[in-house]
């Protein structure tokens, strides 16, 4: 629609930083976007150094995003950004997002989409009045296999749903590696940069997200035991949830960052009363379909008899691996036919399948409610709606 690549910015992902990298490889996978300008750290030097590293000019190299904010919106509209890339620690998404949506930019944020649920409502009213789209990085849901499981469930082909189980493991964090200075485990440990919630905000959000995305259904009550096993850690390394879903189903979450031995384990199971599924991000090309009467299912990526929205995702043939970086970039390539459609003031597509602000309200009510559940005992308590 623009007939030219999109322009963005970063906030954060400097030096050092891990989820940075990461979204610029899928931003600029498809040669759809490219990097022009950013504040790459709170630090002045280390932005501007940053900078160079990457190839933006020292002139749109800034020390503060609020400095970025203001001098990008005065640039004429053939310079202009026209997108945000939010990348920052927690703490600083809702500031960041809302002067940039309130100087006319277009944001992209990483999850949890804020620091609270207060904030999160807030921001939802902030993209509201700007008129602006913004993306959400719940980046697993761009996966071509899920989003088969996501068809095969909202078809039918399962039955009435009864059961989810989701589950998201790492062991990076079984010692106490962020009193050593680990710059990723020292923000994410720390309340007041990471939130109310260590694990179940990092990585039990991925999870949740993923849970609704395939089966429809929201999370209506929660029973949560959140534990913190290395000594003089403040935020949880370990969580447990039983899950009540709208129309019946039950469910078990469970997420750690203190399970020696896993990486990204993050895995979905979904029973209903005709059929099964399970789906793996460490195999993300495979999707298994289980019956009660006949052998199970191993539906692969990039063949012919999956449906319309993992062909639209799938880049490479069959037997080619696909996964975690592709995953992004589909989401990104998603997230540019609504960027492009709104720099040329045309009307979004009707069929977007992007995470967006209301996806980053429900992360940031089943966060809240998880950590009030385990702080009153593991007690049943409702997901604000």
């Amino acid at each position: 629609m623009t007939g030219r690549k999109l322009r963005f910015g970063m906030v954060g992902g400097g030096r050092g930083a891990f989820i940075g990298a990461v979204h610029r490889i899928a931003a600029q996978m498809d040669g759809q976007a490219e990097l022009v300008a950013g504040a790459f750290s709170s630090d002045p030097q280390r932005s501007r150094d940053s900078a160079a590293d990457l190839f933006v000019s020292a002139e749109r190299a800034y020390g503060s995003y609020r400095d970025m904010a203001v001098a990008e919106a005065a640039r004429p509209s053939g310079e202009r950004l026209d997108f945000v890339v939010i990348v920052t620690p927690n703490d600083q998404h809702f500031p960041a997002a809302t002067l940039f949506l309130e100087h006319g930019f277009n944001v992209v944020c990483d999850k949890p989409v804020t620091l609270t649920l207060a904030e999160a409502r807030a921001l939802r009213e902030a993209v509201a009045r700007s008129g602006k789209v913004f993306v959400l990085t719940h980046n697993y849901t761009g996966n071509a296999m899920v989003k088969q499981a996501r068809a095969l469930v909202r078809g039918g082909a399962l039955g009435t749903l009864r059961k989810v189980v989701v589950e998201y493991s790492q062991g990076w964090l079984a010692s106490d590696i962020e009193s050593g200075g680990h710059k990723q485990a020292s923000w994410r440990t720390d309340p007041a940069r990471s939130g109310a919630a260590g694990c179940m905000g990092d990585i039990g959000v991925h999870a949740e997200n993923l849970a609704r995305y395939v089966t429809g259904l929201r999370i209506t009550e929660l029973c949560a035991d959140l534990t913190t096993f290395v000594s003089g850690r403040r935020l949880d390394d370990d969580g447990n949830l039983l899950l009540r879903f709208e129309g019946g189903a039950r469910g078990v979450l469970h997420s750690s960052q203190i399970a020696v031995g896993e990486e990204n384990k993050l895995s979905l199971r979904v029973y209903g009363s005709e059929a099964s599924l399970e789906w793996q991000q460490e195999h993300p090309n495979e999707l298994v379909v289980k019956y009660p009467d006949r052998p199970r299912e191993i539906l692969r990526r990039g063949n012919g008899y999956v449906g319309e929205g993992a062909q639209r995702v799938t880049r490479i043939p069959a037997g080619h691996p696909e996964g975690y970086l592709e995953a992004f970039a589909n989401l990104y390539r998603e997230a540019f036919r609504a960027i492009a459609a709104e720099v040329a003031g045309e009307p979004l597509p009707d069929d977007l399948d992007l995470p967006g602000i209301d996806d980053g309200v429900s992360g940031m009510a089943f966060i809240e409610a998880a950590v009030a559940s385990a702080r009153q005992g593991a007690a049943w308590v409702p997901v604000a709606s």
